[in-house]
């Protein structure tokens, strides 16, 4: 789940709908995203084909500015979809400006940078290394933490 409470851990995944469209092939959607749809040939190309879906919405979404809803607890029928590492550093940056109103230029003035590197920090295009993502939630008071869980 992609949430942002207080004080609370961020764990990034969003709940989705694995269902067979007419040819039985498996159709993604995701409740949380109505724009965000895929399929595959099977059911693990769609799974693999949902984590970039879920990427590149999430992608659209900062980029344009857009709110990213937290995502609902997860329902019968539904698998939780991963973000994808690539974009999971700026989405915990970009939910954690947002819930502490910080803009750009007051996180630029603490990280003593210019604003245009935290613009860049926050553009999906752009690669930001790890390292300069933490450096930028520490300065809000968050850290990454990384965990690998068995798989359901």
């Amino acid at each position: 789940r992609a949430s942002c409470e207080g004080d609370l851990m961020f764990s990034f995944s969003y709940p989705a709908l694995f269902r067979p469209d007419s040819d039985g092939r498996p159709v993604v959607s995701f409740p949380d995203l109505p724009e965000a749809h895929t399929d595959g040939k099977d059911l693990q190309e769609a799974f693999e084909e949902a984590i970039d879906c879920l990427g590149s919405t999430i992608a659209f979404r900062m980029a344009e500015k857009l709110e990213i809803p937290p995502p609902s607890p997860l329902k019968r029928g539904q698998r939780l979809v991963p973000v994808p590492l690539w974009i999971a550093g700026k989405l915990a940056l970009y939910l954690t400006m947002r819930e502490r109103g910080i803009n750009n230029s007051a996180l630029a003035r603490r990280l003593g940078v210019r604003e245009t590197v935290v613009r860049r920090m926050l553009d999906p295009d752009h690669a930001t290394k790890s390292e300069k993502l933490q450096a930028a939630l520490e300065a809000l008071g968050k850290r990454i933490v990384l965990a690998v869980e068995d798989a359901a």
